[in-house]
This record gives C-alpha cells, sequence and structure tokens, in this order.
C-alpha cells in the first residue's frame, strides 16, 4: 500500500475561482503567506472561463459584469477599467418585444406589451400567495398560467433571467443598473491572473508559485479541534489548521466531496434549500448575417409551446463586429436535456428554429461550441439562486464556519448570489472572518499563556519556600546588600539560628 504524501499549512483554500484567489489575496495582503491553494481543474478561474471559438475567444460561463453606473463602484468593474478590459454594454430593453413566432413573424408590440404587463401582474399575485399564510389565497381564484407560446416566453425571461431574484436586487440598487458583457481577447479570466500575480510567484504570465496546486481534486475532509486534514484524488494530504471551501454549490449538493464527521443538520438543510441554476450559451458561427443587426435587435425571442425551447437569443455584432455568431441560451432541465446529447443533434434542433424565423433559406452553422456546467463534476452547475422567501438564516447557515473549515463562494453571498462580483467579496468576507478569529484565538493563547506564566512563578516561589527555605532566606538576605556584603558565615548562621531554632516557620507563613 503506498503511504499517501502529506504536506502542511497554516490555511487550505479550496479552489482557485474568484473566491477562492480573493481569500487568498487577503490573507497575504495581511502577513499570512502559509496557504496552499488546491484547485480541481488545470486552471484558475472556476466559473469565469474562455474558449476558442472560430478565432476568437468566447466565454462559456460568466460573461457578464452586472452593477455599472452607480454611485457605489463595483469591484469587478473596477478591477476591470484598471485593465482596460474590452466591454460592451448590453441593453435588454427590447428583448420583449423582438418575440418570433413560429411562422417567422414578429408579435406587435402593443401585444407583446400587454403580455408582458400580465406576466408581470401575474408573477406578483404568484408571490403574495407565497407571502400569505397557508390557504389564505384558496378563497381567491388562482392566477391563469401562461398558456399560449409568447405567454410561455414571456413567462421564462421573466423569471429566469429578470426576475429570478428577490426585489430589489441589490447589485443593481448599490452599483449600478447597466451590464456590460466582456469581449476581450485576454479573457473575462484576465482579471483573475492579474489578482493572483499579486500575491503569488508569477513568470511571463505563467503562475509558478508552489503555493498553487492544480488538479487536486478534494475528496475528503477530515475536520476537528486540531484542524483540517484534505485528502485528494491522487492520494495527497494536506493538514492545516483552517481551510476556506469555495467550491460550487452544486459540488456541495453532490456526492464529490466526503466530509468527516458529517456535516450538522443545520449545514446541510442550507446547502439543500438553495437551487443551482445551469445556463448554458450555445455559440454558433455562420457563412453570413441573415438577421437584424439595427439598433435594439441585439437581443430576441423566439415563441414555442414547449416553455424554454431555444428561447433567448443575442447576435455578437456588437462584441465582434463581423463574427457571424449568434448565441441561444438554454436554462436548467434543456440544459440538462441538451448536455446528455451529442452536439450534431443539438445543431439540427437549433437550425429547426432559426429557420422557423427567418426562413429556409438559412444556411448551416459552420460550427456549434456547448458548454457543459452541469456535467463538469467540478462544478455541476452555473451559479445559486435562492428561493423568494428565503429567510436570513439560511443566509446565515450556509455562510457559517464548521469548526476549522469556512465556507465562501457567490452562493454564500446574501445581497450578490449568483454574480461574479458575490463571489470576489465572500472571498475577501471569509479571509477577514477567519483572520479575526485567529486573532481571537491567538489573543485566547497569549491570556492563557501569561496565566498559566503567572501561576507557574506564583507555585515556583511557594515550592522554593517549602522545599529550599535556605534558597529564600538567601533571597531576602540579599535584598540588603549592605548588610549582606559585610556577613561571614558565622553571622549567616546566627541568623539562620536567632534562639537556636531553625527560622523556617516564617519563611513559609
Amino acid at each position: 500500500m503506498d503511504i499517501p504524501s502529506l504536506s502542511s499549512a497554516s490555511v487550505i483554500i479550496i479552489g482557485a475561482g474568484i473566491s477562492g484567489l480573493g481569500a487568498a489575496k487577503v490573507l497575504s495582503e495581511k502577513g499570512i503567506k502559509d496557504f496552499v491553494i488546491l484547485e480541481a481543474s488545470d486552471r484558475i478561474g472556476g466559473r469565469i472561463h474562455k474558449e476558442d471559438f472560430c478565432s476568437l475567444k468566447v466565454e462559456t460561463g460568466a460573461g457578464w459584469i452586472q452593477g455599472v453606473g452607480g454611485k457605489e463602484l463595483n469591484p469587478v468593474w473596477e478591477l476591470a477599467q484598471k485593465l482596460g478590459l474590452r466591454t460592451c454594454f448590453s441593453d435588454y430593453s427590447n428583448a420583449r418585444f423582438n418575440i418570433y413566432d413560429q411562422s417567422g413573424n414578429v408579435f406587435p408590440r402593443s401585444l407583446a406589451s400587454e403580455a408582458y404587463e400580465r406576466a408581470v401582474h401575474l408573477a406578483n399575485e404568484r408571490l403574495r400567495c407565497e407571502e400569505a399564510e397557508v390557504g389564505q389565497c384558496a378563497t381567491e381564484e388562482a392566477p391563469l398560467a401562461p398558456s399560449t407560446p409568447m405567454e410561455l416566453a414571456i413567462d421564462y425571461i421573466l423569471h429566469d433571467f429578470e426576475m429570478a431574484e428577490v426585489e430589489p436586487i441589490a447589485t443593481y440598487t448599490e452599483f449600478g443598473e447597466r451590464e456590460v458583457l466582456v469581449a476581450d481577447a485576454r479573457g473575462y479570466d484576465h482579471l483573475l491572473y492579474k489578482m493572483a500575480q499579486s500575491f503569488l510567484t508569477t513568470r511571463e504570465g505563467h503562475i509558478l508559485d508552489p503555493r498553487l496546486k492544480l488538479n487536486k481534486v478534494v475528496r475528503e475532509m477530515e475536520y476537528g479541534r486540531q484542524g483540517v486534514s484534505v485528502r485528494t484524488e491522487d492520494g495527497y494530504i494536506y493538514r492545516g489548521r483552517y481551510a476556506i471551501l469555495t467550491v460550487s454549490l452544486g459540488v456541495l449538493q453532490s456526492d464529490l466531496i466526503t466530509f468527516r464527521p458529517p456535516l450538522p443538520k443545520w449545514k446541510q438543510d442550507a446547502i439543500s434549500k438553495c437551487e443551482i441554476i445551469i445556463y448554458t450559451k450555445i455559440f454558433l458561427k455562420f457563412p453570413f448575417k441573415f438577421w437584424p443587426c439595427g439598433p435594439g435587435t441585439e437581443f430576441f425571442l423566439f415563441a414555442h409551446s414547449k416553455r424554454g425551447y431555444y428561447t433567448f437569443w443575442q447576435h455578437m455584432e456588437n462584441a465582434y463586429p463581423g463574427s457571424n455568431m449568434l448565441v441561444v441560451t438554454v436554462t436548467n432541465d434543456e440544459s440538462k436535456r441538451i448536455e446528455n446529447q451529442n452536439d450534431e443533434e443539438t445543431l439540427m434542433e437549433i437550425m429547426e428554429v432559426l429557420r422557423s424565423m427567418f426562413g429556409p433559406k438559412v444556411p448551416m452553422a459552420e460550427s456549434i461550441l456547448v458548454p457543459r456546467w452541469w456535467n463538469n463534476r467540478f462544478q455541476r452547475g452555473s451559479y445559486s439562486n435562492y428561493p423568494i422567501l428565503s429567510s436570513p438564516s439560511d443566509f446565515r447557515d450556509i455562510k457559517a464556519p464548521v469548526g476549522p473549515i469556512f465556507f465562501s463562494g457567490e452562493h454564500t453571498s446574501e445581497k450578490f448570489n449568483g454574480y461574479v462580483h458575490g463571489g470576489y467579496l465572500s472571498g475577501t468576507d471569509t479571509a477577514n472572518s477567519l483572520l479575526e478569529t485567529m486573532k481571537t484565538k491567538s489573543m485566547a493563547l497569549d491570556s492563557q499563556r501569561a496565566s498559566r506564566s503567572s501561576e507557574d512563578m506564583a507555585w515556583g516561589v511557594a515550592k522554593r519556600h517549602v522545599v529550599h527555605p535556605w534558597l529564600f532566606i538567601t533571597d531576602n538576605l540579599a535584598l540588603n546588600h549592605s548588610a549582606s556584603s559585610c556577613l561571614h558565615k558565622w553571622d549567616f548562621a546566627q541568623q539562620l539560628f536567632p534562639s537556636g531554632k531553625l527560622a523556617v516557620d516564617e519563611a513559609i507563613k
């Protein structure tokens, strides 16, 4: 049997996404250099990931910086500006009015507007019923569910894209209402590499620091009062006083990592309550454009009798002029279905949709790229989504540490869950919480040592009084140097026996 390799550090950070790197940066800046970062994949970035597609770098994971233009500066936007990251403004306002039916007709704007208003009213009614006491809505007429293709399309973008969070959305109220799409050849993850370079050893743009361990798949975490022991798939064991766990909510809900002992029930309940969203952007390259590209046409919808069936579309002419590229986004069940079929089947389905919208002469796509975030065992989804009626305790519990294990990631951010800046801020917040814990424990240990030292000194004096009365008296005599300096050995004996008896009682009292 092979003996596993051992390594030790003060802090073990699991995950090299924006949360893990944000946490490591704070620890480094505060003087904690003794950490190790364990990343399951062969790169940093987590769900921020670019891929080569038809001579372009496209963002298959997080692609937008949301919350721009407000009074308070979004930290991710701040970093993007410092690095000169190329972005372009995304305007969704016309998407709800660019709705194509299966015959290629665009629904009249007035009809789409009325349908949208009804959908908003329906959503509010549903929320009111959920917030009301059980049974209160039973006596009232239940709101009608969407049924027509147009209603299903609007309901889809309303809930899966716009109102999937509790209003008001802190990202937009605090950082601004604008959203920008990252369209930089260096990639969105360029921000993370630059962040890592501020505290990890790099050379020619490559991270060489031995504290970053790639291809380290954590499979077991054993924890207790003495710290935490982490076992990876390749047999290595890492031991630390603390761990910061930044894996995604989907990984926490999976069986990838075994905890010993198992996480307490309150923590498991908090993890299971939250939903993981799967957000799949399918990229398509064509020989030429056949879709409208004027103002207000970047986003458009396809109305189908099946909700969420290739509904949400975006042309990439604003981001990559002349690219002849479309992106269609699917989510959740449709994402899982598409991930589990081959790309040729997906392409045939998409071509049928496009030809129903734009006519039979739509050319066959030259290339297709289908990300698979759900089947990626290191991610198991795209981002977290809390139920509308989540309580503050749900957020506290999912974030709260368990022994020496601290939890971080966008899913632990009460205000910004689901966003890149939520991941970054959760990492810095968790690192600061850990530093405070380390400081408190250090002060407690210092206090214990001081108390123990005082007790030892007191016991030492008492012990000397009892066991070494000669030394006690010698010390007393030494206090009066003028007297003791002229004492002879017979004078000393006289002081010890002033009345013919050993003067120990006085020494002991």
